[in-house]
């Protein structure tokens, strides 16, 4: 499988300015500090004055080490300490000298991932939002509820990460960092024996002595080195041995990978202790609460010493409850007050606004009947501190869950993550080829073109290429096929996958973040965190549920109250030792409590995350909520034929010369046109020439060097050979070219096309020379697919650049009534925008260059895993495994999750929709039920639940032709 070496992660959000080079006068002596280079254009520099003179007044700038301004072009790299200047003061100081910068560099776009905590639901990511937004040098910012994560594109020349970690806290949240920049090309160590910056100027100096290294970021403090190299060129081992030989006698240096102390897994295990012991010890608080107030009183004469009276109405149960609530409304439920006030601070509103303003009405109200009982000898009243401390302890039972439940939203991308071995078998081999050492290394420290030994059940640590031995390899785990795949020299083998039976030598040809499986991990974690249109719907609703929820509680508390002081309903209504005021009021908090914002929150992103994980485990990687919700729209698939319908490994299978030139002659001129073509046809036409030579007895191993090469997209490849013009292409280039179709070349062309065979046609200096019959076997597949897809309403369509003839064979033998043929890429993309112009929602399947276009034109781009770099990265989704099944997961998959997040929402707004009506009271006069705010506060917190326990069920997906198959 190929693997794209850059990743989209990473890719900068705008593009950088054309490179232009300056001599810099490198500093040395960074002051323990980290510099920065920026550089720009200025206009206006008419000569070298001018360009001295813009050096002069920039060195005169606080926090500026060096400057150059190159006076022919009017190019500036300025070297400066972002800790004492911004690049925006550096600007401001040239224009003001009367200097315009033409280029202000914008584009350096750095990107940063942090994990987030104390987020309870969607206005909580809104809230970090925009104060991310608001923070300078900040592009974008996208916060995932669902996976607590924020990623960050920001420009590192007006802010950095502490900035934004700072910004993120000032809003009332955690923040802690994950990854900053272009991780991917970054190996951080840790050096001992480093005691001053004399020592870190030595290692400076010996590590950007070596090829490959084009950063080097030193801490003293922290001992922490970050190298940003080449992974080409060099490597985190070639790099720890560097520092290692920097030392001398009296000095010695020593190096290892830093290892972030703060994982994911670890972090999930903490918040799950955390509000389990904050349930817990809220418990030994609220249960005797719960046992003074409901079950004593209850069972006489057990409960009778409770009403024994201290200090006039104040009895033993009221101070018992006082005294055992507090600490739950204070001290325990601190959580709630610190997240309103936040809140409430950046002028918005969330679950916990709710929770304090119904258990702060429940317990001042208590306090209230406290001191009236104290300071009257005929008082009496009913307090409300059971309903309190239940409150508090019933909503941090429903996190507890919540947080449990959430934890395995991400089971599968944990486990994607824990594939890869921690360590290695590394060979030294000497230049015969023979094993010298064998070493146990660190995965991490593993190089490109490094030799490994895989012995019989163990993992591979990287991709690679198989240099020597033999054995199977399962595969499942990255691409869900369960047959384990045989494995010879010259073979490619998976990061993640497992040695089934036999001792394998790899040649390392992608490490880190190149890998497939990093890559997978990477856009999963990057489809987790994206948005999917339909969460607009609960972020609309976010914006004004809590004030909604708040008035309605206001109203429900001022109806009972007036509609009682009024006489309008009996006085049996009213409970025992309970008054008018306090139905109300006990009405107004139910109301307050049951409304949970939290559920509609995570009603989109559990589903997402929970969908884009099993997908990954079975070959299907969605890039997004975006493209898992609009794949379930798809009403018409549109297929390429070539690798994607067809197995994609053309053979020829006859060859026949005309017009008198010899078989030996126009194999020979046909193959020094293709040999420069990536064309699978183009490399069957090579590879049949090469087994005719070896036939006839022919040992020349190079061809006549081709001139003037050019690719008619769609079309063929031309050029001279020779003396010869050579053209080698269909039946359109040879009508571009005005070359004459004789009655016999058309018939052998008519009877192969017939035979869902593809001519490919030579002709030497404007006349047919012979032609090759190519064959590409359809996948077994296909014609199950295409039924199936059918049986799903939906329809499907062939478009490819092969002849028509050969088109409607193939489209027959799968079961495909619409074929458009002789289509180049463009019109390809033509095409699928006709479609959709009729109102069809269409997906492209497709796996060379070629299609690009056109999965980039479609609603939904699906590329095959084997195709090519550039299919997949304009692709949405991506099928690994190359199986046209996955085509059918994919289109399944999507409508699932969709059914499952409005089923979440059916979920979300149906406790909210009917329990606030029966927490209002709506019931209390026809059936005398009411709901008491403790249990309204448990309705609460298992909407939140009942959300993110629906989307777990996600993980049972089936493939819906993995048992059909045969």
């Amino acid at each position: 499988m190929e693997v794209n070496g850059k990743d989209d992660l990473n890719a900068p959000l705008l593009k950088s300015l054309d490179d232009f080079v300056v001599d810099i006068p490198q500093p040395t002596n960074n002051k323990e500090r980290k510099i920065r280079t920026v550089k720009f254009k200025i206009g206006e520099i008419k000569c070298a004055s001018c360009s001295t003179t813009v050096e002069c007044l920039l060195q005169q700038l606080d926090g500026i080490e060096s400057a150059v301004v190159s006076p022919l072009q009017g190019l500036a790299a300025i070297n400066y300490i972002p800790e004492l200047i911004k690049v925006k003061k550096i600007k401001e100081a040239i224009e003001e000298a009367g200097f315009p910068v033409d280029e202000f560099p914008e584009q350096d776009i750095s990107v940063c991932r942090l994990r987030i905590k104390g987020m309870a639901c969607t206005s909580c990511s809104e809230s970090i939002e925009r104060a991310l937004q608001m923070v300078d040098g900040v592009k974008t910012a996208v916060v995932g509820l669902a996976l607590e994560e924020a990623k960050v594109h920001f420009d590192p020349n007006l802010t950095d990460t502490n900035c934004i970690i700072e910004a993120i806290e000032d809003a009332g949240f955690g923040a802690e960092l994950i990854s900053s920049e272009n991780d991917a090309n970054k190996v951080h160590l840790t050096v001992e024996g480093v005691n001053s910056p004399e020592d870190l100027t030595i290692i400076r100096s010996s590590l950007e002595s070596v090829v490959g290294v084009t950063h080097v970021d030193m801490n003293l403090e922290e001992k922490k080195i970050t190298v940003a190299y080449d992974p080409d060129l060099t490597g985190p081992r070639s790099l720890i041995k560097c520092i290692k030989e920097a030392g001398n006698g009296s000095q010695s240096y020593n190096a290892s990978l830093f290892v972030a102390p703060i994982r994911r897994e670890a972090e999930q295990q903490q918040e799950i202790r955390m509000y389990r012991d904050q349930f817990f010890l809220s418990c030994i608080f609220s249960v005797p609460v719960f046992v003074f107030s409901m079950l004593l009183p209850m069972l006489p004469p057990y409960g009778n010493w409770l009403d024994y009276k201290i200090h006039n109405m104040l009895t033993i149960g009221i101070l018992l409850r006082w005294i055992l609530c507090t600490p739950v409304q204070f001290i325990i439920g601190r959580r709630f007050y610190v997240g309103s006030y936040y809140a409430l601070r950046r002028k918005s509103t969330n679950m916990d606004v709710l929770v304090a303003l119904g258990t702060n009405a429940a317990y001042f109200y208590s306090m209230y009947i406290v001191i009236k009982a104290l300071t009257s000898d005929k008082f009496e009243g009913q307090d409300f501190f059971e309903t309190s401390a239940m409150l508090i302890s019933f909503i941090l039972l429903g996190k507890y869950l919540e947080v449990l439940a959430k934890g395995k939203t991400s089971d599968a991308l944990s486990k994607l993550t824990d594939l890869a071995p921690e360590t290695a078998h590394l060979l030294t081999l000497d230049n015969d080829g023979n094993v010298v050492s064998e070493e146990e290394i660190s995965t991490q420290l593993l190089q490109k073109n490094d030799i490994l030994k895989i012995v019989p059940g163990a993992k591979v640590p990287v991709d690679g290429i198989v240099i020597d031995g033999q054995s199977h390899v399962n595969e499942s785990m990255i691409t869900g096929e369960a047959i384990p795949i045989a494995k010879r020299p010259g073979d490619k083998v998976i990061g993640g996958t497992m040695n089934e039976n036999g001792c394998l030598l790899v040649k390392a040809t992608h490490v880190g973040s190149e890998t497939a499986l990093s890559q997978i991990v990477q856009l999963v974690e990057a489809a987790q965190l994206a948005r999917a249109p339909v969460q607009k719907l609960a972020d609309k609703i976010s914006r004004f549920f809590v004030p909604t929820v708040v008035a309605a509680a206001f109203l429900t508390w001022l109806g009972w109250f007036i509609t009682g002081q009024a006489g309008l309903y009996p006085e049996y209504w009213i409970p025992e030792a309970t008054n008018k005021f306090e139905l109300a009021l006990q009405f107004g908090i139910s109301v307050l409590v049951v409304a949970c914002p939290c559920a509609l929150g995570l009603a989109t992103p559990t589903a997402v995350m929970v969908a884009t994980g099993k997908g990954a485990s079975q070959g299907v990687l969605i890039k997004g909520g975006n493209a898992l919700e609009k794949a379930h729209k798809v009403k018409t698939v549109v297929f390429d034929k070539t690798g994607t319908l067809t197995v994609g490994k053309p053979e020829v299978v006859s060859a026949k010369p005309f017009s008198g030139y010899s078989m030996e002659e126009f194999c020979d001129l046909a193959t020094a046109a293709e040999v420069n073509s990536e064309h699978p046809m183009a490399k069957a036409v090579v590879e049949h020439a090469k087994r005719y030579r070896q036939k006839i007895g022919s040992h020349t191993k190079h061809f006549t060097e081709v001139k003037d090469f050019e690719v008619h997209t769609g079309a063929g490849v031309s050029g001279k050979v020779g003396d010869a013009t050579v053209l080698v292409g269909n039946k359109r280039l040879m009508r571009a070219c005005k070359v004459p179709i004789g009655p016999e070349v058309d018939d052998y062309i008519s009877k192969n096309e017939q035979l869902a065979r593809t001519c490919v046609l030579v002709a030497i200096d404007g006349k047919v020379a012979g032609a090759f019959a190519v064959t590409d076997p359809v996948k077994p597949e296909a014609k199950l697919v295409i039924s199936y897809l059918r049986s799903m309403s939906i329809s499907s369509v062939m478009v490819t650049g092969d002849n028509l003839a050969t088109a409607t064979a193939i489209a027959n033998e799968v079961g495909i009534d619409k074929v458009f043929a002789e289509t180049d890429p463009l019109g390809k993309a033509d095409k699928i925008k006709e479609l959709q112009m009729k109102g069809m929602a269409v997906a492209m399947v497709g796996d060379g260059i070629n299609d690009s276009p056109a999965l980039a034109a479609a609603d939904v781009g699906m590329a095959i895993g084997a195709g090519t770099d550039v299919a997949i990265e304009a692709a949405d989704i991506v099928l690994i495994k190359s199986n046209l099944e996955d085509v059918v997961t994919a289109i399944d998959l999507s409508r699932k999750t969709m059914s499952r997040i409005r089923l979440n929402y059916v979920w979300a707004l149906g406790y909210n929709i009917l329990g606030m009506p029966i927490a209002a009271g709506i019931l209390f006069p026809f059936t005398g039920i009411r709901l008491p705010p403790w249990l309204a506060g448990a309705c609460m917190a298992a909407s939140s639940i009942s959300v993110v326990c629906s989307s777990l069920l996600l993980q049972s997906y089936k493939k819906p032709l993995h048992a059909r198959m045969p």
